[in-house]
């Protein structure tokens, strides 16, 4: 993206955000709600700026702060895994099934490996996860690239496979014999375990292991030939064959980094949050990750940034409704019109050019007449 292309878009994608507020801000003065003290307590439920009277700046609220940070630290990766595979020309929609076997693999290890060395153990799962992550979505690619199987069906249907799968095996073979733990593995060692780096709140050490690949896969889709081919095999597939690229060989490479991505990550919310593998642990976050890599065009720094803006929102949609007392409902609805305004950005773009043009148009053969 050129950098007079990029101003443009980011201009009218703040543009969008900023009308998307204001008709969230109607609908909440219609329902009976103060739209103002609406955002203001969603800002509070994130950041902590504002004391009870909305006005006065005041603590920083740790809590919602590292609530925050996790939420976008799992849009930020499940939003790059999207963003590696599209780049090569290749729709991973099978994130979430490779999340859950990563996280049954790495939690069913770690208990397994209980006493052993943590500086032993660790990369041993981290490598364990992504190597489930990453054969999982090895089969649609092969199927894609070999026998012209559309990827988007095989995947959603492989997630389904995945997802019951490791249900089963954490309520049957694997079940934990721990009381009270109805569903679940046995615990991974205390030893191997991400720390919380803000008491009270989700955020734990596994986010540096993000920071550190969200960098890796920015270099490699915007600093190395790799990631300049694969974007050509995304831009036209035809032209790259053409140039001599080997557009199988990629697209199969970059849905493996894509799946040991999400494997990586349900490692990271095994050993950090729920510390053994439990079926209910996501909430298909990983198809809101999907959504903020569409929107930003598959491109690294703006899903890193969106991933923050998307925390906020779903952060502090609680508190919007535990302090505001607005409903539920209307937070999702707001939130949801945000995301339609900036989904349809570039269409609403587009229009506004072409109505600028027929107009430039009319006004010069008025002109000429």
């Amino acid at each position: 993206m050129k950098g007079a292309s990029r101003r443009s878009y980011l201009i009218s994608l703040f543009l969008s955000i900023l009308l998307a507020l204001v008709v969230g801000g109607v609908l909440m003065a219609l329902t009976g709600h103060d739209p103002i003290n609406g955002y203001q307590q969603l800002i509070s439920g994130t950041l902590g700026l504002f004391d009870e009277n909305g006005f006065n700046i005041c603590v920083w609220n740790d809590r919602g702060i590292g609530n925050t940070l996790y939420k976008a630290a799992q849009l930020c990766i499940t939003g790059l895994a999207t963003a590696v595979a599209a780049q090569a020309g290749i729709f991973n929609v099978g994130g979430e099934g490779q999340m859950y076997l990563g996280a049954l693999g790495s939690a069913w290890l770690g208990a397994q490996l209980s006493g052993v060395s943590p500086w032993i153990t660790i990369p041993l799962c981290l490598l364990f996860a992504a190597v489930c992550g990453a054969l999982y979505a090895w089969v649609p690619a092969v199927m894609k690239v070999k026998m012209g199987i559309n990827e988007v069906i095989t995947t959603i249907l492989l997630n389904t496979v995945a997802i019951k799968f490791c249900t089963y095996m954490a309520t049957g073979p694997l079940k934990t014999a721990e009381r009270g733990i109805n569903q679940g593995t046995d615990a991974v060692d205390k030893a191997f375990l991400f720390d919380k780096l803000i008491p009270g709140s989700s955020l734990t050490e596994s986010i540096f292991y993000i920071a550190v690949i969200s960098l890796i896969v920015w270099y490699l889709m915007s600093r190395t030939t790799a990631g300049y081919q694969m974007k050509l095999i995304g831009q036209n597939e035809r032209f790259a064959r053409f140039a001599g690229i080997p557009a199988d060989r990629l697209a199969i490479i970059a849905m493996l980094i894509s799946g040991a991505m999400c494997g990586l990550l349900g490692m990271f919310e095994s050993f950090g949050l729920w510390k053994r593998f439990r079926p209910d642990f996501s909430n298909e976050f990983y198809f809101d990750g999907m959504l903020v890599a569409m929107i930003m065009r598959y491109q690294p720094l703006g899903i890193v940034l969106m991933s923050l803006f998307f925390g906020v929102l779903k952060m502090g949609g609680a508190a919007m409704q535990s302090q505001a007392g607005i409903s539920s409902v209307l937070i999702q609805i707001i939130q949801s019109i945000i995301i339609f305004f900036m989904a349809a950005e570039e269409g609403i773009l587009q229009n506004l050019r072409a109505r600028r043009a027929v107009s430039a148009a009319k006004r010069q053969t008025v002109k000429e007449g």
